[in-house]
């Protein structure tokens, strides 16, 4: 059976529109200070801040001393860089309230802003006077964030460890301790205080995934897969654990892992561009094109403007030889990103097949010119001279990316394909030389360019000589 009347919420909606009426006609309505400080945190809630700030200056002609909405102006202020009005302002609420820790908090985050972060870190320092020790652990996150922010970023550690102390939950500290320990190089060294977190609560899903983190930076993903592991036993739906196992997969080369570690993501986090393109890649692994290009698709339904789906678009149609679509796709990712090599290449290569050799070249040399050490790039790029009969110019690239990447043994073999076919023997066996020492067993891929069995013989002699 249903109350005959419930008590009532109020509309506040009513009173944003009175405020509105009021400032079109330049009137001067009386609100309670409630009403001010709701309509205050509408127009904050909607982002008009200009508004927001009007709602405050009036609020506090009829209530100069209400704390809420002095904190409310210092705040809006301080969005729009007026840091020494905010800060005034805060030395006024001070008056009314002293040592009160939302304007001391506040002083500390607006110095932090401006870049007095030694300011910043005095004001939280007394702070911590006030304050139970139970109940320390955020502003002794933001002294981590002041001495962070200004570069001395031992202290930030031993701030962030101590925040961690007393709330092992703390994830911002806990993500922001990582960042630090990789800035100074002290990953490794990190795992053991990892360890002591995890012996103080096995059950910290955060502990577990941060560690995991770690071994991921170090490159140890077996090492990381266990541990994000953990996180995802002790919290079933951590989306975040799924996401970093998936790529720990990835870096393993165990593509279908990564695949059903991206989906399981998306079970319990919200469809994000990033997070499409991510599956749509490890469905690329899996040779399953069909279903790498929807989930591509969908990542550009949710950002028409994310470059990375419109260049896994590009691979997906080039796969079904459909160049020219995959053309414009990856046109499409470059007018939006123009700094990314492997967008080039895929030009280079899609040109070359529908048979613009000149935009083919330019592009492989755009590709060059944005990432040196890209060894791909000098490969197809002088593949395609090679299949135009160029092989002089093609041994020139070969020989422009070993200045860039001079052990590269995959270079060096090309060179001698090159060489070879240009009659340039005696060059060809000095590069042939280099190119087993780096590495032997890579030699097969010559046999490619010399389909004729007796130059395959004739191949494999020289190269059992070197052996011998």
């Amino acid at each position: 059976m249903q109350p005959e009347f419930e008590e009532r919420q109020p509309d506040w909606r009513d009173s944003v529109q009175r405020f509105e009426v009021m400032l079109k006609n330049q009137e001067h309505d009386f609100f309670d200070l409630d009403t001010y400080e709701h309509i205050v945190e509408h127009y904050i809630g909607e982002g008009n801040w200009e508004r927001a700030l009007q709602a405050c200056e009036y609020g506090l002609e009829h209530f100069p001393h209400s704390l809420e909405l002095l904190l409310d102006k210092a705040h809006l202020l301080a969005q729009k860089q007026r840091y020494e009005e905010s800060l005034a302002l805060l030395e006024r609420a001070s008056l009314f309230h002293p040592h009160d820790l939302d304007v001391l908090f506040m002083q500390g985050g607006i110095y932090n802003m401006m870049g007095d972060y030694e300011q910043s870190v005095e004001v939280y320092e007394e702070m911590l006077r006030y304050i139970e020790d139970g109940d320390k652990d955020d502003v002794l996150f933001q002294i981590g964030q002041a001495y962070q922010n200004s570069g001395k970023y031992d202290e930030a550690i031993k701030y962030y460890k101590s925040s961690l102390e007393i709330n092992l939950d703390n994830e911002s500290a806990l993500y922001e301790l990582a960042f630090c320990l990789e800035i100074m190089g002290q990953l490794e060294d990190s795992i053991d205080y990892y360890n002591e977190l995890i012996d103080r609560d096995p059950y910290s899903y955060n502990a577990w995934y941060n560690l995991g983190i770690v071994y991921s930076k170090l490159g140890r993903y077996e090492e990381s897969l266990h541990a994000y592991d953990y996180a995802t036993v002790i919290k079933e739906d951590f989306s975040s654990a799924y996401f970093n196992m998936a790529n720990a997969y990835m870096n393993l080369d165990r593509f279908a892992e990564a695949n059903t570690n991206y989906l399981r993501t998306l079970q319990y986090e919200s469809p994000t561009a990033d997070l499409h393109c991510h599956i749509g890649a490890s469905f690329e692994k899996i040779k399953d094109f069909g279903k790498a290009l929807e989930h591509y698709r969908d990542a550009l339904k949710l950002d028409k403007e994310w470059d990375e789906a419109w260049y896994g678009v590009a691979v997906c149609l080039a796969v079904e030889d459909k160049w020219v679509e995959a053309l414009n796709c990856i046109r499409k990712a470059i007018k939006i990103n123009e700094f990314i090599a492997d967008y080039w290449l895929l030009v280079g290569d899609l040109e070359y097949k529908i048979g613009n050799v000149f935009s083919s070249m330019e592009a492989f040399e755009k590709a060059a010119d944005l990432e040196p050490d890209f060894e791909d790039v000098w490969l197809k790029w002088s593949l395609a001279l090679f299949d135009q009969s160029e092989f002089k110019k093609a041994f020139d690239v070969v020989q422009e990316g070993l200045d860039t990447i001079p052990d590269s043994a995959a270079l060096y073999y090309r060179a001698v394909a090159y060489l070879l076919h240009g009659g340039e023997y005696k060059e060809a066996l000095l590069h042939l030389e280099i190119a087993l020492t780096l590495d032997y067993n890579a030699h097969e891929q010559l046999y490619v360019f010399f389909p004729d069995l007796e130059k395959q013989k004739a191949l494999f002699k020289l190269i059992e000589q070197h052996r011998k």
